[in-house]
């Protein structure tokens, strides 16, 4: 079944009461979070249980639906957290029912997946591929989520304070894609309910700025037994938090919108409004001594000018180990950015970078003829190798391989700009008589909009700088 789909369908009906596309997407979140709950047995007080809502008939059904989220708003734990302020955008019972019903026919834990986290992605992702302009943000393509994750191995027991978290969490796929993997790996097996304890209450962290996709990181780590600490707040702007993690794994907003000024942080040694090298550093900061990190970046971050300062400085406290050069379109269709995942160690001086080149020669990423999948990682998962660190020995089999070594002497010669291609590109002619023409016009368009998007974003924070 395509759940995008159906919660597309969903959403139709409370379109007839006039809903913005973002405010049924929070109705939907209510209301599918309360019946998942229900199938998996998880604690919702008395009397704001699915059941209450799904066996009324009467036009009292709208008051009763207010109340519960009103009581659950009230909670002193983390439910309360969760409906914080909940707005009950639905006008009529009878809507409101035909709603209800139609999520009651579905059992939602019978699908192998976050169910909220692909509900609230797929709707925006629907947006933009229906609007010009777009839905504002995207987040990180599952595949690449867990194929980070496998390479990370963030394992709650490899210490006895051993945390994770991520600093731009999103609908925390990140966090639940970790507790997965660690789920899946047996790790959780005769576990005592102490230890237990310490996997589902202390070691799950993250921040978001916007309180939709919060809400949503908190449902879905809520409906996984997990009681995570999901800060709501800016990131870089805010005062650095003494919490320190073990792993963080994050893919921070990219472009340059709200970036116009230099945070007041006493930790970012390079003073730089540019977002991506301040998420970098905070990511820095936030790491415990000898704990790792995969960030996902854009191709600028490689290469600017102020981007090779921070490299420089950070190479002789961080293993920056590793680069993966992600296919091209990754993100599509809510932008077409050429990204990369840095991989990294705190504490460990860089001696040498290992780059995997999953772009050069490779077949660009569409959304429906070519979408991105796990295979797409699997020769890169195995040439990273079993230790999250790099500390185990890989094989440099030569300029036609896709993953090579730098030392770190190469690296100090280019003056620390990451920027290296090696792989020899094959001619115009040859790779493009191969590609969809449709295909090279949706590129051409998008890469277009992007430009155009750019330029508005630079018109824009001169006008700022003229007031």
């Amino acid at each position: 079944m395509d759940l995008v789909a159906k919660f597309w369908n969903y959403c139709h009906t409370l379109r007839h009461e006039g809903i913005d596309y973002s405010d049924y997407i929070e109705e939907l979140t209510y209301l599918i979070f309360l019946k998942i709950a229900d199938e998996r047995g998880i604690k919702i007080p008395s009397g704001c249980k699915w059941q209450d809502l799904i066996s009324h008939e009467d036009e009292e059904l709208l008051i009763t639906y207010n109340d519960i989220l009103a009581k659950l708003s009230k909670q002193d734990n983390i439910l309360g957290d969760i409906f914080t302020q909940p707005i009950a955008k639905i006008r009529n019972s009878l809507s409101l029912k035909k709603l209800l019903n139609l999520i009651d026919e579905i059992n939602w834990s019978n699908f192998n997946e976050d169910v909220l986290g692909s509900m609230f992605e797929g709707l925006l992702e629907k947006a933009a591929s229906e609007s010009k302009k777009g839905a504002g943000q995207y987040f990180t393509p599952r595949p690449l989520i867990d194929a980070i994750v496998s390479v990370m191995q963030p394992n709650p027991y490899e210490e006895p304070n051993f945390s994770i978290s991520d600093v731009a969490c999103g609908t925390a796929g990140f966090l639940i894609s970790s507790y997965e993997w660690f789920k899946n790996n047996k790790f959780s097996s005769n576990l005592t309910d102490k230890e237990l304890e310490k996997v589902f209450k202390h070691t799950y962290y993250g921040q978001e700025l916007v309180i939709r996709p919060r809400r949503m990181a908190q449902m879905n780590l809520y409906l996984h037994g997990i009681e995570p600490s999901i800060i709501l707040g800016d990131t870089i702007y805010e005062p650095l938090r003494k919490d320190k993690f073990s792993c963080i794994l994050t893919n921070p907003p990219f472009g340059t919108k709200g970036a116009n000024q230099v945070p007041d942080r006493s930790d970012f040694v390079i003073k730089t409004s540019n977002k991506q090298l301040n998420f970098i550093q905070h990511v820095y900061s936030c790491l415990k001594d000898f704990g790792r990190a995969a960030i996902v970046l854009p191709d600028n971050v490689l290469f600017e000018d102020k981007a090779a300062e921070l490299w420089e400085y950070l190479m002789s406290r961080c293993n920056i180990h590793t680069i993966l050069k992600l296919p091209d379109g990754t993100f599509l269709p809510y932008a077409n950015v050429k990204a990369n995942v840095i991989f990294l160690q705190k504490s460990v001086p860089t001696k040498e970078i290992w780059i995997y080149d999953a772009r050069t020669n490779s077949d660009s990423i569409t959304k429906n003829t070519r979408p991105l999948s796990a295979k797409y990682f699997e020769d890169f998962i195995k040439s990273y190798g079993s230790d999250p660190n790099a500390n185990f020995s890989r094989k440099d089999i030569g300029n036609d391989s896709r993953f090579k070594k730098f030392g770190i002497e190469i690296i100090k010669e280019r003056g620390y700009k990451l920027d290296i291609s090696w792989l020899k590109e094959v001619t115009i002619t040859d790779h493009y008589s191969k590609i969809d023409p449709k295909i090279l016009l949706s590129t051409a368009i998008s890469e277009m909009e992007l430009i155009i998007d750019d330029l508005k974003e630079i018109t824009q924070l001169l006008e700022i700088d003229e007031e």
